[in-house]
């Protein structure tokens, strides 16, 4: 494969920090990198050297060429004053760029609905995203450099650039390189991926799943290794405490081989641990909507955003919403939390009910915006309980990711991960039992990521999730609705692909986001997903109990298959080959049931619409 551009001995200082330090690496033609890390690493850093947008403080980027690149900022990088139709083709006659499939292609991906004669500073932040990309994308260029291109897009705009992307070029021509916490963007176009920390870039194969694996078998093997280190280093230590004999070269230079094998202890990366609060008791009513309607506000009469829609939150619920730029997602979570009211039907709200919203800006902050992040936590409470453990607030903090020093900083210094880390744990010390979250995904890397679905995984309460990350959407919610402009909520079996596939539809049947109805939509459920066997009341009262029960069954199998490969370990250490036989003989039986309850518990789901 042909070389394109590539960095040599790249470093980046900015005051006492060093965000590269003496970074090489390149791209080739069919390279499709995806970039990782945690804010702040300098993978933005990284991406504008590489498209010669910044200079390194040494090293040097190389370019063959004719290599033509083209590159798209996190920022606003748009005159607000441009028509969308200026910003996008320039001066261009339409008949030059109409005549063109590939440009044609773009616009209808990106901006078939956005008004062509519109000040780009009268679009809303995910127009301005799509226009931005759909300028760039109508170009030739032989490397794309995109950095946060997910943001502000919604499910069907993620899977359309996804698309683009993988058919843009051959397999073995051109390359991209993006930087996104979409973990299912990365998983869909990536065939290598760049993670960025401790000043270096590491570089694995695959896309997102695969550099999960291959980041953990590495941690592991660094483990093992730290361990035979710290071995040696209490042997040491121990020597030295025993007091060193005459002053000979010998113990001189034992002392400095300690010494030198203590100093090379590496600083800790930071990690981002989020426990499991407790939650206020939540009794059997939670929240529902009633044949609600509420009218567009300013817009003409009659319109509707949501049209005699009824939806019915029950306690430990999951429910994940996508939908249209415009339909009303964080609209139905002020409905739900009671911020604004219907025009008519009813909002019945559980006597027990403790809510929580985690707002698109977070701009609860800003009334806090002049204390500091560990005041922010102690005006709350200053200790709390934690998976049955007393925590200071300093304690909470620093366990997600504040270290000491961070805890000082005022809140008006944070950047954008942090605030948001900062409101989802002012949120959980609140001990609400219904969480909503507006996008939740914005500004977070794909740690902190993996660390909020984590505590999401043990939430006890009700949990309603805002999202056009499907990877979220389908890692923390077991039911997922959609708003698709017509005033309708639709329950979505088939999940996010279902999703896009009505989409699709309403688009080829020329529905349009302001509020036309699909045949597809026009037919959908008000309330909870349909269960597609049309099974009776009856069935799924009957199917409910035996989810119930073969969820009891299949715990108690876990228990006893940890227990076998316990006993079998044991075993295997003495040589006692014959008891192992008879061992791993139970095991496989637990293992024929464990696989016969699971298709009986897949039976069921399909009977009630799980």
């Amino acid at each position: 494969m042909a070389h394109l551009l590539g960095g040599e001995n790249l470093t980046v200082s900015f005051a006492t920090r060093t965000v590269l330090d003496g970074v090489t690496l390149g791209l080739e033609d069919g390279d499709r990198i995806g970039m990782v890390g945690r804010n702040g690493d300098g993978k933005s850093t990284l991406m504008r050297l590489l498209a010669l947008r910044s200079t390194p403080d040494s090293g040097r980027v190389t370019k063959r060429g004719d290599v033509n690149v083209g590159y798209l900022d996190q920022g606003d990088v748009l005159d607000g004053d441009l028509t969308v139709g200026a910003a996008i083709v320039g001066d261009r006659a339409d008949h030059e760029w109409a005549a063109n499939a590939k440009i044609r292609e773009v616009m209808g991906g990106l901006v078939g609905d956005v008004d062509w004669h519109a000040n780009v500073h009268a679009l809303s932040g995910g127009q301005k995203r799509r226009v931005a990309l759909a300028k760039l994308l109508i170009e030739d260029h032989d490397v794309i450099m995109l950095d946060e291109p997910t943001n502000h897009l919604d499910v069907e705009g993620v899977a359309w650039l996804a698309r683009h992307l993988k058919t843009r070029w051959r397999a073995n021509q051109g390359a991209f390189l993006v930087v996104t916490h979409d973990r299912w963007f990365l998983d869909e176009v990536c065939n290598y991926t760049w993670e960025v920390h401790d000043a270096m870039v590491d570089m694995f194969d695959g896309g997102y799943a695969a550099y999960v694996l291959a980041r953990a078998e590495r941690d592991r093997t660094a483990a093992v290794v730290e361990g035979k280190r710290q071995q040696l280093v209490k042997k040491e230590l121990a020597w030295l405490r025993r007091g060193a004999p005459a002053r000979t070269a010998k113990p001189k230079f034992r002392i400095e081989a300690a010494n030198d094998l203590i100093a090379d202890v590496p600083d800790p990366r930071d990690s981002v641990a989020l426990s499991k609060m407790a939650t206020a008791r939540l009794g059997k009513d939670v929240l529902d909507l009633e044949n609600v309607t509420l009218d567009f506000q300013g817009g003409e009469d009659g319109q509707k955003l949501f049209n005699n829609i009824t939806l019915r939150l029950a306690p430990g619920e999951r429910l994940g919403l996508v939908g249209v730029n415009g339909a009303g997602k964080s609209t139905l979570l002020k409905l739900l939390n009671g911020e604004i009211q219907p025009s008519s039907g009813k909002v019945k709200r559980g006597k027990t009910v403790v809510t929580a919203v985690l707002t698109q800006d977070v701009k609860e902050l800003d009334e806090v915006s002049d204390l500091r992040v560990i005041e922010v936590i102690e005006r709350e409470k200053r200790s709390f309980n934690v998976d049955g453990k007393e925590f200071t607030a300093g304690q909470l903090v620093e366990q997600l990711g504040f270290t000491k020093e961070k805890q000082w900083t005022p809140v008006s210094d944070l950047s954008g991960g942090e605030r948001r880390r900062l409101q989802l744990l002012r949120l959980l010390v609140g001990e609400p039992n219904v969480l909503m979250l507006d996008e939740p995904t914005n500004d977070l890397d794909t740690d902190t990521l993996a660390a909020v679905e984590d505590v999401l995984d043990g939430w006890p309460g009700t949990l309603v999730v805002v999202s056009h990350d499907r990877y979220l959407l389908e890692r923390v919610t077991d039911n997922q609705m959609a708003l698709l402009g017509d005033g309708k909520l639709r329950g979505l079996p088939g999940g996010v692909d279902q999703y896009l596939e009505l989409r699709e539809a309403a688009l080829a049947s020329g529905a349009v986001r302001s509020g036309q109805s699909s045949p597809a939509s026009a037919s959908g459920t008000s309330s909870s997903a349909e269960a597609p066997s049309g099974a009776s009341e009856a069935e799924k009262r009957e199917a409910r109990k035996d989810l119930n029960r073969i969820d009891r069954q299949l715990g108690k199998i876990s228990q006893q298959e940890e227990k076998l490969h316990t006993q079998m370990a044991a075993k295997s250490e003495s040589g006692d080959f014959d008891a192992l036989g008879e061992l791993n003989a139970k095991l496989q039986e637990l293992l024929e049931e464990k696989e016969g309850l699971e298709l009986e518990w897949l039976e069921a789901a399909e009977t009630i619409g799980e």
